[in-house]
């Protein structure tokens, strides 16, 4: 499973967690965690927050202890991954997260995600405010003219792109590999199993 735990947990520092959300629970700790952060914090309004796009992206979800803590989602452009909606609980903001906290942790992960799926350019929208975190990272840049507006907010738009890596996957990778699960490439699946079976070619049955 493509999960991504917080090196070094200790007791100061606990263990947090990376994965995509691969069903309804998972999705609807995401939304939930969305819905605290974005509307009961900041005041979005609900249809400005669940904007219609959220059944067409890749949701990514962190826990801390098993315990939802933050969630993202990535939307996908042609050559191009938009990471978006990142949200983190207030109470997993605190010191002993800071520093490669959960906000990092979802972000490092969208990024190592989108490019084992051979996406290795990014465009994203930063709050003002938060520019500097997304730097952070070393692969963003705000465009220029980049500077905007909406739902209340200034952003600015970001552009990045990472190396891909070595076991990034293409038209060249196991057939079956392509159909497992999102991020859970690596490990045999429902199929993979399903050829203990040999093919009889089913075309359905005479009522």
């Amino acid at each position: 499973m493509m999960s991504q735990p917080h090196t070094g947990a200790t007791a100061d520092s606990p263990r947090i967690a990376v994965k995509v959300a691969g069903s309804l629970d998972d999705m609807m700790k995401c939304f939930n965690v969305r819905a605290i952060v974005f509307i009961g914090e900041q005041g979005s309004p609900y249809d400005e927050e669940f904007d219609g796009n959220d059944y067409t992206a890749t949701h990514i979800l962190a826990t801390v202890g098993g315990e939802p803590a933050g969630a993202m989602r990535i939307r996908y452009f042609g050559d191009f991954a938009k990471p978006e909606r990142l949200a983190v609980l207030q109470r997993f903001r605190s010191q002993r997260f800071k520093e490669r906290g959960v906000a990092f942790a979802l972000a490092g992960f969208a990024f190592n995600f989108c490019a084992r799926k051979g996406i290795t350019r990014f465009y994203g929208h930063a709050q003002k405010r938060l520019v500097p975190f997304w730097s952070r990272f070393g692969i963003f840049k705000p465009m220029e003219n980049g500077e905007f507006f909406f739902s209340d907010h200034e952003y600015v738009a970001m552009v990045g792109q990472v190396a891909p890596p070595p076991n990034a996957l293409g038209l060249k990778s196991d057939h079956l590999m392509l159909i497992r699960p999102e991020g859970d490439w690596d490990r045999p699946g429902i199929y993979d199993r399903s050829q203990e079976r040999p093919p009889t070619n089913p075309v359905g049955r005479a009522a």
